[in-house]
């Protein structure tokens, strides 16, 4: 096989770079949260760029290996041990059969990403061995790691590929307070200006409920909407409008509360106004915010948010040639 799951971590997952196409029939991308540490994992080992690995959330699970592996582990500070010995994080290193990877405490982040030489090697369900946990989808048997699970990898390519690294300066990371920058939506005009303005300028406070589906914002002042007679169609309450499709990263504030960011497990469409949507650069570094950290939003334009497309996409044929 390859290995055996001792000990599962709180929410271990199988993901690769997702399953693109069906959105439209309500199935959605899914993959890792933070991509280009996923795409940074798999280049440190000599995998392909889109090959399955775990992604583990806050707490590192705890794996026997049944044959011998090069493994990296990138994106959270989640110190890996093997056989109890601490592994830099970014840079690969070698397991042998019989030897058992663990991790130490969080330190930073949130998600961690565990590739292995050769890839997991789960089932590919509509193009893709990533879970979609709500629809029993891919991963693992369609569901998180259990104790006693054993899981195959794939054959690694030439020899062992340990000791490379990834330099600090391109280990993306979010600050402190993190930056989320927002193009407007096509529902922006529905908000006050006065709200538009509270947005971006308050400090908001990640919440408890964040997860693949979305990450919940609060502490930020409530957003007021402009009074409209609902059209026919829409509920009650001032944010909802007629059903409509969601892109990734939009901006919902049910009842002008607390904003709501929707990411790779998201439905794809429902009755929430969309008052912005998060630039995909950024959309990496949600997915390593834990609750209670500070962020702030800020608006940019089109141009900006593919410049910093281009900056990101840059950093990563760094570590393409590094690697």
């Amino acid at each position: 096989m390859g290995i055996r799951v001792i000990s599962p971590g709180l929410a271990t997952s199988v993901q690769d770079l997702g399953r693109p196409g069906y959105y439209h029939l309500g199935i959605p991308i899914s993959g890792g949260m933070d991509r280009y540490a996923l795409r940074c994992a798999n280049l440190l080992v000599g995998n392909a760029e889109n090959a399955a690995v775990l992604e583990a959330v806050f707490l590192g699970p705890e794996i026997e290996f049944t044959r011998n592996a090069t493994v990296s582990v990138t994106g959270a500070n989640l110190p890996p041990k093997v056989d109890g010995d601490i592994r830099e994080g970014w840079t690969s290193f070698d397991v042998k059969k019989g030897q058992v990877l663990s991790f130490e405490y969080l330190q930073a982040g949130a998600r961690a990403y565990i590739a292995i030489s050769g890839g997991i090697d789960v089932p590919v369900v509509l193009g893709s061995r990533s879970l979609y946990g709500l629809g029993a989808l891919g991963g693992f048997n369609g569901r998180t790691l259990q104790a006693g699970d054993e899981i195959g990898i794939g054959e690694k390519s030439g020899n062992s590929l340990a000791a490379r690294s990834i330099p600090a300066a391109l280990r993306r990371m979010p600050g402190s307070p993190a930056e989320l920058r927002v193009i407007s939506g096509i529902y922006w005009h529905r908000i006050t200006e006065e709200a538009k303005a509270n947005f971006f300028e308050d400090t908001w406070g990640v919440a408890s409920e964040a997860d693949r589906i979305g990450y919940r914002f609060q502490k930020g002042r409530p957003l007021s909407f402009i009074d409209r007679k609902q059209p026919f169609g829409a509920g009650s309450d001032p944010s909802n409008i007629v059903d409509s499709c969601y892109p990734y990263g939009s901006i919902q504030v049910p009842g002008g509360t607390e904003p709501i960011v929707l990411h790779r497990d998201a439905v794809s469409g429902g009755g929430y106004c969309m008052i912005g949507t998060v630039i995909s650069a950024d959309m990496d570094y949600i997915g390593q915010l834990q609750p209670n950290m500070d962020v702030n939003f800020a608006e940019v334009d089109l141009d900006t948010a593919l410049a910093v497309r281009h900056e990101r996409n840059s950093g990563l044929q760094q570590v393409r040639e590094i690697n």
